[in-house]
């Protein structure tokens, strides 16, 4: 993810625009007093009243339109606030169902940061880097996680988490094996 690119979710700009568009409806409120007051004796008596009149149209549509994105931008900034909350929860969610197949695979403490690494998408020379272990230890450490986990490669590997965390796991190889005609 780059930093520098900004959160387009972030409400600087609606904020800015509806701060904008109160000012406008303040100075059109503001001389839609002034003319209907006759505080404007430069302005020809005979027009006033429609002109006046169009100012407070136009300065009451600013106003529902204040209104209007105010309440769309605090659904939207809740609709955040919600959705991170989900993701958050789903996060944590992925995380106990990798944990817990881990588990049931009786990974060593090694083989569990390998496997840990593997799931997080790093190559073998990239996993060895980080453990400051020879990639031929890493390699021996993978083939004994997929013998553990009943997979063949790092796909097979993947794809049985995927299940796992949608709720449909694999038949055992046996049982697949078992069934097939002889």
């Amino acid at each position: 993810m780059n930093p520098n690119r900004q959160d387009p979710a972030k409400p600087w700009i609606l904020i800015a625009v509806i701060a904008v568009q109160a000012l406008c409806a303040a100075v059109f409120l503001g001389d839609m007093v002034a003319d209907l007051s006759g505080m404007e004796a430069a302005e020809a008596e005979q027009g006033e009243g429609p002109h006046a009149y169009i100012e407070g149209l136009a300065a009451l549509a600013l106003a529902a339109a204040i209104v209007i994105e105010t309440r769309i931008l605090m659904w939207l900034l809740r609709r955040k606030a919600h959705l991170e909350e989900s993701l958050t929860s789903a996060q944590a969610a992925v995380q106990e169902v990798i944990d817990a197949e881990f588990a049931n695979w009786n990974l060593t403490p090694a083989e569990l940061d390998v496997a840990t690494f593997l799931v997080k998408g790093l190559s073998t020379a990239e996993i060895a880097a980080m453990r400051g272990s020879a990639e031929g230890t890493i390699k021996a450490q993978l083939n004994a996680i997929y013998r553990k986990s009943g997979t063949a490669n790092r796909a097979e590997l993947m794809s049985l988490l995927i299940d796992t965390m949608m709720g449909r796991r694999q038949a055992d190889r046996s049982e697949v094996a078992d069934a097939r005609p002889a």
